[in-house]
């Protein structure tokens, strides 16, 4: 599904931001997202005639902190496999502070 050099960019300054590079890095980076109880609604998933974006809306609570944001997430293809992933976010302050 992903090539073995693929990179997921995202933005923000907290633990999971900026961009993991190699498949492993971004399998990893999908794990620790979840590992917040993270609960997420696919929305759509828009296609182009190279590549796809998904539609998303992300809710969570830990503590009194909570997490309520919609993104895109873009996908570029490659050889049929995703070679690069760019998220895109409604509330990067509430990412901030919700993945501390």
């Amino acid at each position: 599904m992903l090539t073995d050099d693929a990179t997921w960019t995202l933005p923000g300054d907290n633990t999971i931001s900026g961009t993991a590079v190699g498949a492993d890095a971004v399998v990893e980076r999908a794990r620790k997202i979840a590992s917040y109880g993270l609960d997420f609604r696919l929305l759509h998933i828009l296609v182009s005639r190279e590549n796809m974006a998904l539609s998303l809306h992300n809710t969570a609570q830990r503590g009194d902190v909570r997490l309520d944001e919609h993104l895109s997430t873009v996908c570029r293809l490659r050889d049929g496999r995703i070679a690069s992933i760019e998220t895109y976010l409604s509330d990067v302050p509430g990412m901030n502070a919700f993945f501390v």
